[in-house]
């Protein structure tokens, strides 16, 4: 009996390890400790997932960096996958946590890695890393010219950090920037400001509205204008509310969005979408392909987008007979105070995932610097309107040729080298959103107000903007956000851990009952003994 009952515990016990191990083990790692030595006649081979906008160049950007650093760590093999899109990166990440296959080093913003950092020691924190004598940033055992930490923008620095820690690196930087048809604001009696702001692009656009007797407008002489389209909603929102001084988060996860600033700006946003005077590229497409068919008089866009942008961009989705002729200017993105702009400062920045062997994890550290020298961050840059991170790139000879050069050509097409430019001139002007669990969700939840009142008001729906508010807090969970989660109903229990909490309650009444049965059987035993022994 008893071994009978040891066996039935020991299954037990085993059950409740496996039932711990899956609900927990997967989604764990050991705490990384850089290793005293990195073997280089040991093999790696690490796994990078970078992003690219279908462009060859930026391909043969990331080919010719992995070659350059196996030449310099023969032992170190490079495996890239690129994708097309941040939140295809973002979503297999999610998926690859839970089976343990995360990639070695992958290209992603701040906001996803707060949410990876949700499984214990998922992503490895830098600071020693970058602080390490031998393997950091100056490290005297790394085998290429190094970028030093005060090297790094400091901004752009500040903007990997995550709880006090550095998860990242920033990889390539921009913002967001007003491409302007100039023909067309001079033709409607304006004069472009140097810092243009909300109320001026409004009134602008409402002008252009302005059609003739057969329905064409006024502006243009087609039966299509749409004289402001904004690409990113969710910075339009962000950057908004930064400007007027309202709330939006705070960085322990406090949801501040929904508040009199943003009412306001849902207003402007829905008076002109009722006159024809704005809409978003979720509801109408692309900016770029209006301003360039003359069809768009203010498009806001990415600096990272400059190609697409203009009637002699080198990037377009329209053919050449549809573009028209204008010129095109580049101004900060609408401000309310023109005297203190802001601009939010985006672009992809470079995490390192942790796996059972440290040495591999160095291994992805030492292609991580890589991505910071010279060579990869100037040619990445002159690619698209993107900005190197580090002031050794900026003041470089060769980058400075670049920015500087009256060729006409598509590697120095104006537009694009004055969105450059732009944010050179304004990184003290930029900022960013607090990062933690949820903030992406919160993110996206921004810009879904925008779109929401703008869908309503061309389905000529009333729009009741606390109903829109509660329906985004629960579309978006956004009430399990933070500290607002804390007093919140979480529902019932996952059904496996019903199961474990079960297996353990049983575990523990088998023990108890197994303990009480040999303490009973024991005492039986005893006091036939002790007949016995008074028999005798």
């Amino acid at each position: 009996m008893r071994k009978t009952v040891s066996v039935l515990l020991a299954i037990l016990m085993m059950i409740n390890m496996s039932l711990l191990t899956s609900c927990h083990g997967s989604r764990g790692a050991e705490e990384f400790q850089i290793p005293e030595s990195f073997d280089t006649s040991e093999k790696y081979e690490i796994v990078f997932w970078a992003k690219n906008d279908t462009n060859k160049t930026q391909t043969d950007i990331y080919r010719r960096a992995i070659s350059e650093f196996e030449s310099y760590y023969p032992n170190i093999k490079v495996n890239l996958k690129l994708y097309t899109d941040y939140g295809k990166i973002y979503n297999d990440v999610i998926t690859n946590i839970a089976t343990n296959t995360t990639p070695n080093v992958c290209i992603t913003y701040p906001d996803h890695i707060a949410t990876y950092m949700t499984g214990n020691n998922i992503v490895v924190p830098l600071d020693d890393l970058i602080a390490d004598e031998r393997y950091g940033m100056s490290g005297s055992e790394v085998a290429f010219e190094t970028t030093a930490l005060d090297e790094i923008v400091p901004q752009f620095m500040n903007e990997c950090v995550i709880g006090g820690t550095h998860y990242a690196l920033p990889f390539m930087r921009s913002t967001e920037a007003l491409y302007i048809n100039k023909d067309m604001v001079e033709a409607l009696g304006y004069e472009i400001p140097d810092v243009p702001t909300w109320d001026f692009i409004w009134e602008v656009s409402r002008k252009a509205t302005e059609k003739a007797a057969d329905g064409s407008y006024l502006i243009n002489g087609q039966m299509t204008m749409i004289p402001f389209i904004y690409k990113s909603t969710d910075n339009m929102m962000i950057q908004y509310l930064k400007q007027a001084g309202a709330d939006y988060s705070t960085s322990e996860g406090d949801i501040l969005l929904f508040n009199d600033t943003t009412s306001e700006l849902l207003d402007q946003v829905a008076e002109s979408v009722g006159q024809g005077a704005f809409s978003t590229f979720k509801i109408s497409s692309y900016p770029g392909n209006f301003l360039n068919a003359g069809q768009c008089i203010f498009a806001v866009d990415s600096t990272a987008g400059a190609t697409w942008m203009g009637s002699d961009a080198p990037l377009s989705d329209i053919s050449d007979a549809q573009k028209a002729d204008f010129e095109t200017v580049v101004r900060p993105i609408p401000q309310v105070d023109p005297a203190d702009p802001k601009m939010i400062s985006q672009g992809p920045s470079v995490c390192i995932f942790n796996k059972k062997d440290p040495e591999e994890v160095l291994a992805s550290w030492l292609f991580t610097q890589y991505l910071l020298t010279n060579s990869v961050q100037t040619a990445y840059a002159e690619t698209e309107g993107y900005i190197p991170v580090t002031q050794k790139a900026h003041e470089d000879p060769a980058y400075q040729d670049y920015l500087n050069s009256t060729a006409n050509d598509t590697l120095h097409y104006k537009v694009k080298l004055d969105a450059t430019k732009l944010l050179l001139n304004n990184i003290d002007n930029t900022f960013v959103t607090p990062v933690f669990n949820g903030s992406t969700s919160l993110r996206d939840a921004s810009g879904y107000l925008i779109e929401s009142v703008a869908k309503s008001v061309r389905r000529k729906e009333t729009i009741d903007l606390n109903s829109l508010y509660e329906s985004t807090i629960d579309l978006y969970r956004l009430d399990q956000i933070g500290s607002a989660s804390i007093e919140e109903d979480l529902g019932p229990l996952p059904t496996q851990s019903v199961i474990l909490l079960c297996c353990i309650g049983v575990s523990w009444l088998l023990i108890g009952v197994y303990f009480i049965g040999s303490l009973l059987k024991e005492r039986k035993s005893n006091s036939y003994s002790m007949e016995e022994r008074k028999q005798k």
